[in-house]
């Protein structure tokens, strides 16, 4: 009889955060879809006179939604866009050390802007900013975009954690 290995801690932490990212994701293009759901019906309304109120807001705030919704996954599959022409003929040690670097930026950098949208948060609720037509909080768009922040920052860490892996062990010697 051949005993298993029960699953460890940290890769089931790891696949239920790349599970989050991906549904994440997944619920990023949802919005994507109502929001052009919302456009045509607004278009077709136009054409009888009854269009869309507040169309160009929820537009806007749908769109921002989605955007940051996308980038925690880009993240984790390594679909940003790179400049492939400078590394093409690097070391595979060469080109996990580079993306190493590329995550600990990605890292920084969404850390840097959940920090700074959370505050844009705040002063949007302390100032009880408003769509014009819909009256809709402006604060409220900024919570799905730091979920995603903070979600990017995990994928970030996961990718840190692949790249240092890569590098180390797996091509030690260049």
């Amino acid at each position: 009889m051949t005993a298993t290995r029960p699953p460890h801690r940290t890769a089931s932490l790891k696949r239920l955060a790349e599970l989050s990212i991906t549904g994440w994701a997944m619920v990023g293009g949802v919005l994507l879809l109502l929001v052009v759901a919302v456009n045509m019906i607004s278009v077709i309304g136009g054409i009888f006179g009854h269009p869309f109120p507040g169309d160009f807001e929820l537009t806007e705030m749908g769109v921002a939604i989605a955007a940051f919704s996308f980038l925690p996954y880009c993240q984790l599959k390594d679909a940003n866009v790179t400049a492939d022409v400078f590394t093409a003929r690097a070391s595979i040690r060469i080109k996990a050390v580079l993306s190493l670097v590329a995550s600990l930026i990605a890292l920084g950098f969404a850390l840097l802007l959940l920090w700074r949208m959370y505050l844009g948060m705040e002063d949007q609720r302390l100032y009880e900013y408003t769509t014009t037509i819909l009256q809709i909080p402006h604060w409220l768009a900024f919570v799905p975009i730091l979920i995603s922040l903070a979600l990017l920052s995990i994928a970030a860490v996961i990718s840190l954690l692949n790249a240092t892996t890569t590098a180390l062990t797996r091509y030690p010697y260049g």
